[in-house]
């Protein structure tokens, strides 16, 4: 059996070599609680403000402006809610955001109505980006905060962040973005683009899952959500993973040094595969191919197929894909982003992400040009009988 092609990068990436070597140290001998004042504790917080100074470097940002999070999902949690709450005495209610945020900043956002605030999500355009006027619309000096994914995680439509963020800052408006798909693929630059608050997650960039990171601009408003100890100046209270932050910090520095590269790579194999499978499927569509994207991310719905079934003999030929975002509990369920942008649901059912990455190369596209139309025909086949 040939090898098995692996693209579902944008649900997780391999732990860098590089990564790991960073990180086993404080596995072993470095093990301090870097808020203890003896050698060990010492050692340990030295390696943590290192590591947040590092990450800082990435984003264009200072040190006392990164928080660690254990994962993206958290940190857009402390960025939705807690610059939510942290702006409500200023007679600043309304929270907004697109339909297609990852569920964790939907979900936040359905909390800010449950605490009395006003949700109101953003118009998308057929091609997946937010209308402007839809923004200009409903961002206004009632808004709280607005929260606008950088890059979507399922269609990798790239979004105006400059602009959207530009725009909010003139309302007053704190504006978060998840920058988690982008990060690595895209300039995620606070000094250059004025958003207060971003998302990143590690196990998007080679390193462990269970570490990620906030930034929050100085001076922006912010209520914690948890409680209990001084740690990160009382904004993520709790004793520090020392050695996920520093993995973060090594896969952040090698993904920014790598970026340029690593774009042009993937453009490169993502456009043939494309290209392919469209010439040899002429009524198959790749979502968002109007607009801008992101490198990574491919998908792709064949009419008369079905994605569950599709994935399954993928799986089955050894190449591994997704329907979509894949924190869904391993469940295939209808993808809000394809619904927010108008796809037929026939054609949302049977949407394939492929997701390139570190394991991609020239091998993997020619295995799934190969494979995938004899299974979209095979399917086909079985669907008419």
């Amino acid at each position: 059996m040939p090898d098995p092609v692996y693209l579902d990068h944008a649900a997780t990436t391999p732990v860098r070599v590089e990564v790991l070597d960073a990180m086993l140290p404080f596995f072993g001998p470095r093990f301090g609680n870097p808020s203890s004042v003896h050698r060990w504790g010492r050692e340990a917080r030295t390696a943590l403000d290192e590591a947040h100074e590092r990450v800082a470097r990435c984003l264009g940002a200072s040190a006392d402006e990164v928080i660690f999070t254990s994962c993206g999902t958290e940190a857009d949690n402390m960025a939705v809610l807690g610059a939510w709450r942290g702006r409500r005495d200023v007679d600043r209610k309304a929270i907004v955001t697109t339909p297609i945020e990852h569920k964790a900043v939907l979900a936040a956002a359905h909390q800010v109505r449950k605490e009395g605030g006003d949700e109101r999500v953003l118009t998308m355009s057929t091609s997946g980006e937010v209308s402007k006027a839809s923004f200009d619309a409903l961002v206004d000096g009632s808004v709280a905060v607005c929260s606008v994914m950088w890059v979507n995680n399922e269609i990798g439509v790239i979004q105006d962040i400059a602009g959207l963020a530009s725009r909010a800052r003139q309302r007053g408006v704190v504006f978060h973005t998840d920058a988690v798909q982008a990060f690595g693929k895209v300039d995620v630059n606070a000094r250059t683009t004025p958003f207060d608050m971003a998302t990143i997650s590690g196990h998007k960039i080679g390193a462990p899952k269970g570490i990620g990171a906030l930034y929050v601009r100085r001076g922006t408003p912010m209520e914690p959500l948890m409680f209990g100890g001084s740690q990160d100046r009382g904004r993520r209270p709790g004793t520090e993973n020392v050695a996920m932050a520093v993995g973060l910090a090594r896969a952040a520095e090698l993904a920014v040094a790598e970026r340029e590269h690593e774009w042009t790579v993937l453009e490169v194999l993502r456009d043939r595969m494309e290209a392919a499978l469209l010439e040899r499927i002429p009524d198959a569509v790749i979502h968002g191919r109007g607009s801008p994207r992101a490198p990574h991310i491919m998908n792709i719905s064949v009419p008369g197929t079905d994605s569950e079934s599709l994935l399954m003999a993928l799986d089955l030929r050894g190449i591994a894909c997704s329907a979509g975002s894949a924190c869904q509990s391993g469940s295939i369920t209808p993808s809000h982003v394809l619904a927010a942008i108008g796809v037929r649901a026939d054609l949302a059912s049977s949407a394939i992400r492929m997701s390139l990455g570190c394991l991609s190369g020239d091998a993997c596209v020619d295995r799934v040009i190969e494979v995938f139309p004899m299974l979209v025909e095979k399917a086909r086949r079985l669907a008419t009988a």
